[in-house]
């Protein structure tokens, strides 16, 4: 099996490489950083430096031949601004990799997110069936509901694909970081957390489930790769015990969610570049983005691990790696 693996730095996307090579697949891992990036150091793959916002970056990809795609990049910015530049990533450039996988007849699985579906309910998450929405209509979702639709024509026209929703991944080989940082974030003073909810899942569980897709080949099909369904305080509190620290003691509430949006998007106005605390990521952080993976338990296997163990392999990963404080 020759796999091709997009964002090969990131999170998912190092843990798929890792999953393939495990498996016997040849790999290649396309990346901006190319093969200097320490994620790859070591690993023996095919290693392309492309921009997927760069057409022409891609050629010498567009040259080789591969059975299966693994999309897994993007541009991730929960905000409201950078919408142009997610666009041309998440849109554009998913379009341009669906056009190459046409021309080979390469199955293609494309990495979407949960925030791409409709929100259930505390008590009856949502699967991906569930009418409706509720989403926040921020840049990352906007741009990550384009390139599904791009895959959703491709499909129409003939294409082997598959779309795949992960939720709120934590686990290692997290070396931007990634969900990491909110980790790192924790090991400072903690008092409130977002009121909200999410649903965790492990890069290796869901890297698994993405490799078993292509094996079966479910053209069409989507599946939520989700874990256990909790909320942002008692993951919060979890977390900071096994960094050895308190945990918040309570949920931050309308006031302080009013003060954290208005003073985030100040500042975003302020100095033309928007923070990570805005208002469409506080906003997003009071919803409960729970749901059920019961399609993907049933078709392609899938299995998640306790929360308690993505948090414990984190949190060693990030130490042994110089990201966290001993």
């Amino acid at each position: 099996m020759r796999l091709l693996v997009t964002g090969g730095t990131g999170l998912l996307g190092n843990n798929v490489i890792r999953s393939a090579l495990d498996r016997g697949f040849e790999v290649a891992a396309l990346a901006r950083s190319g093969s200097d990036h320490p994620a790859l150091a070591g690993l023996p793959i095919r290693v392309f430096s492309a921009d997927l916002s760069n057409p022409d970056s891609l050629k010498p990809v567009f040259e080789s031949r591969f059975d299966a795609i693994v999309h897994t990049a993007a541009h991730i910015h929960i905000g409201w601004s950078q919408m142009q530049e997610s666009l041309r990533i998440n849109r554009d450039g998913t379009k341009t990799l669906l056009d190459f996988a046409q021309k080979q007849d390469t199955h293609f699985v494309h990495v979407s997110t949960v925030n791409t579906l409709a929100i259930g309910s505390q008590s009856l998450p949502a699967n991906e069936e569930t009418t409706g929405d509720g989403q926040i209509p921020c840049t990352y979702v906007v741009s990550k509901r384009a390139a599904e639709l791009e895959v959703k024509k491709a499909v129409e026209a003939g294409q082997k694909a598959t779309i795949v929703h992960p939720a709120f991944m934590l686990g290692p080989w997290d070396w931007k970081p990634s969900s990491g940082k909110m980790v790192q974030a924790l090991q400072g003073i903690a008092l409130l957390a977002p009121s909200g909810g999410c649903s965790v899942c492990d890069p290796r569980d869901a890297s698994d489930a993405i490799l078993n897709a292509i094996e079966t080949t479910p053209t069409g099909r989507h599946f939520i790769l989700g874990g256990e369904n909790i909320t942002y305080l008692e993951l919060w509190r979890r977390i900071c015990h096994q960094l050895g620290k308190r945990g918040p003691f309570t949920y931050m509430r309308l006031p302080g969610r009013m003060v954290a949006c208005t003073a985030g998007d100040f500042i975003g106005r302020l100095t033309g570049k928007e923070p990570p605390i805005n208002s469409a990521a506080v906003t997003m952080a009071t919803q409960f983005h729970w749901y059920s993976s019961e399609r993907a338990i049933q078709e392609l296997n899938y299995r998640f691990r306790p929360a308690e163990d993505s948090i414990r392999d984190s949190i060693e990963w990030l130490r042994s790696h110089n990201m966290l404080r001993s």
